[in-house]
């Protein structure tokens, strides 16, 4: 899903602020009675380009929520943000849910639905036009959404996996 190249190292000087995208309340029913469990999808993000996602379980929903931020600081990518928006289109798809992602011009905002929009605000993106198909699972719409941030390149990715200047990209 995210290359190697992304993945950021947890590190303490990073500033991560924690969005709730989805609390989903799940009941075991047993012998002895019903048992609440609560699972909670926290995307973290210091809004200047890295961010990450993390599911947390507990028997209370503060403690779940607890468990999915530890979880998101684990699994940090870096994405290349410019000017506020995305360098280029984007369409991923992860099980039923598929994402579209497509720069836009300063001051449009994050035209984004429910799941997309925590993880594009928290990675920093401010001008952007999203559209998910398929499932609307917040599940499986936040890693859809992580695997389209995750295949962005900027012409600075580009220069260096090429082996070529930054003009020669633009120029040819």
């Amino acid at each position: 899903m995210t290359t190697k190249f992304n993945r950021v190292k947890t590190t303490n000087d990073i500033e991560l602020k924690d969005r709730l995208v989805a609390v989903n309340r799940v009941t075991k029913v047993t012998k002895g009675g019903r048992t609440l469990t609560f699972a909670a999808i926290v995307v973290v993000g210091n809004e200047d380009g890295i961010v990450g996602w993390g599911l947390g379980k507990a028997s209370e929903v503060t403690a779940a929520i607890a468990k999915g931020t530890e979880a998101a600081k684990k699994n940090l990518i870096k994405v290349p943000v410019l000017k506020g928006t995305i360098p280029h289109e984007q369409v991923a798809k992860f099980a039923g849910a598929q994402v579209y992602l497509q720069p836009a011009s300063h001051g449009t905002g994050v035209k984004a639905g429910g799941a997309m929009r925590a993880v594009l605000e928290s990675v920093g993106i401010t001008d952007v036009l999203a559209k998910s198909k398929g499932s609307s699972n917040p599940h499986n719409l936040v890693k859809a959404t992580f695997a389209a941030l995750g295949e962005l390149r900027d012409a600075h990715m580009v220069a260096q996996n090429r082996g070529v200047s930054l003009s020669k990209v633009f120029n040819g």
